[in-house]
């Protein structure tokens, strides 16, 4: 599987932490990409169901635009069904919520009106279990469901937010100038500094005493969350080094430790799982996020070392085997998941792993044969049907470009947000001869992507067609309609 490429970092985190720092208290208004609809001045007006969700998805096709986003699905899917797990169980299961994982090496995650959470990768490859990253989460969680953003929004209501837009741009702007850019971080650390107050003590434990009670509701460790804290502090103070940024958005002490151990110690014994699946997840993030294959199999040999419970050391040794495929190691790869496939023959990341690495030695008949015998047993995969997709689009044949179509139309009805399969059906469709549903679905993953503009002009090329019916012209005017109305065009 493609890697996860990683494009300026030094910038990526600039404007992550811009983003971040004004996300958390207020809209993103009119920023020229995305447009997000107004919180209002007051904690009480709170925003309506069809706002938060705007919100929540005008915010993420920011963070892509940024390129901020980890985009693999068995990486993402994990969290968001961690995710879910942990919102369906807390003081407002209805809410909506969306998860995601940022390309960040920082330690952190931050929760965002519209019910946007985010993990940083670094957090998610420095816990040890999935009990504490599900801590971290509910600690999140716990923020949305008792309007700490919107109470923290009152109380820095008087925030230029158009300054911060300004600083964002003149980021853009410098194309990577270094005193161009350390001036506007200043700004971003000074505006972070006073979001850092606005969250009190009093949220915190808040959000620890809500967050502890969901974790344990949900079947996770209620400890995971005081060992994370603890742990963190533990690193920062043998390396000397300043608090993970996680500690400095949320600040705590030891009296908080000690009283999130106390209402650990109050509940109930919980029959936690092995986190099995965690470890593997863990580490594909570690496998795809190292920019040389070589330190990641350094990495996973040393890990393998040590003593381990067989949970952790599949993991590792799963991750090895991403990390020889892509030093192009095949035979070593494909001996550590056949080892591993004998242990756990219906483990689906093992098996889409092996038909990834059949395709990668030009084994495409086997591979498409394993591709489609995963997606008839897990039909629901985004996973496998994006993989299976690629896989027949490979083979460049109209007819099997017509079953890539019918896999990824099947994932669209449930996943209308995602670029990545609006940009395979749009080769499948054109593949098999349909110009119009490419051209449709090229303008939804420029969208998905934070490309109102190049969305419209798709449309705007389509519509001048004279070979359209009645249908497509009306689907095309109506969603044509609705993105000039987003980026606040008058029609044309």
């Amino acid at each position: 599987m493609v890697p996860v490429k990683k494009k300026h970092g030094s910038l990526k985190q600039v404007l992550l932490a811009v983003l971040v720092t004004f996300i958390s208290l207020s809209s993103i208004a009119q920023t020229g990409r995305v447009h997000l609809p107004e919180l209002g001045n007051s904690a009480s007006n709170v925003l309506s169901n069809s706002e938060e969700r705007e919100y929540a998805e005008g915010l993420v096709r920011q963070m892509r635009a940024y390129e901020l986003l980890i985009e693999d699905p068995l990486i993402n899917d994990f969290f968001s069904d961690m995710g879910f797990n942990l919102a369906s169980r807390s003081d407002q299961p209805g809410a909506a919520f969306t998860f995601v994982v940022l390309d960040q090496s920082v330690i952190n995650a931050f929760a965002a009106p519209g019910g946007v959470i985010a993990l940083h990768s670094g957090l998610i490859l420095l816990a040890e279990t999935q009990d504490e990253v599900a801590g971290v989460l509910s600690h999140e969680i716990a923020h949305i469901t008792q309007l700490h953003m919107y109470r923290a929004f009152e109380k820095a209501k008087t925030m230029n937010i158009l300054a911060m837009l300004a600083m964002m741009g003149l980021i853009l702007a410098s194309g990577g100038n270094g005193d161009v850019i350390s001036g506007a971080v200043m700004g971003a650390q000074a505006a972070a500094m006073q979001a850092q107050i606005n969250f009190t003590r009093h949220n915190e434990v808040e959000a620890d005493r809500v967050g502890i009670r969901t974790l344990a509701a949900s079947g996770y460790d209620p400890q995971g969350m005081a060992d994370f804290f603890e742990k963190m502090g533990q690193t920062t103070r043998a390396n000397g080094e300043g608090p993970p940024e996680f500690l400095r958005t949320h600040p705590v002490s030891v009296n908080r430790i000690a009283e999130a151990e106390n209402r650990i110690q109050n509940l109930p014994p919980v029959e936690t799982a092995e986190g099995r699946q965690f470890y593997i997840v863990q580490a594909r993030l570690r496998a795809l996020l190292e920019k040389d294959a070589n330190e990641a199999i350094k990495h996973f040999n040393t890990e393998l070392e040590k003593p381990l419970t067989e949970a952790r050391k599949n993991g590792n040794l799963y991750g090895l085997a991403i990390a020889q495929q892509r030093n192009a190691e095949y035979d070593k790869s494909e001996a550590i998941l056949s080892n591993l496939l004998e242990q756990e023959p219906s483990r689906m990341a093992f098996q889409l792993q092996m038909a990834n690495l059949q395709l990668k030695r030009g084994q495409h008949e086997q591979a498409i044969e394993a591709f489609a015998d995963l997606y008839h047993s897990f039909p629901g995969s985004q996973a496998i049907a994006l993989e299976y997709s690629k896989a027949l689009l490979n083979q460049n044949k109209p007819e099997l470009a017509e079953i890539a179509s019918v896999v990824l139309r099947q994932q669209l009805v449930s996943r209308k947000n995602n670029p990545t399969l609006y940009a395979l059906y749009a080769q499948a469709a054109n593949l098999a001869g349909d110009e119009v549903r490419s051209t449709e679905a090229i303008a939804e993953s420029y969208y998905q992507r934070g490309g109102t503009q190049e969305a419209i002009i798709q449309l705007e090329s389509l519509a001048r067609r004279s070979d359209l019916d009645y249908y497509q012209r009306a689907r095309v005017s109506a969603r044509l309609m609705e993105l000039r109305i987003e980026a606040g065009e008058s029609d044309k």
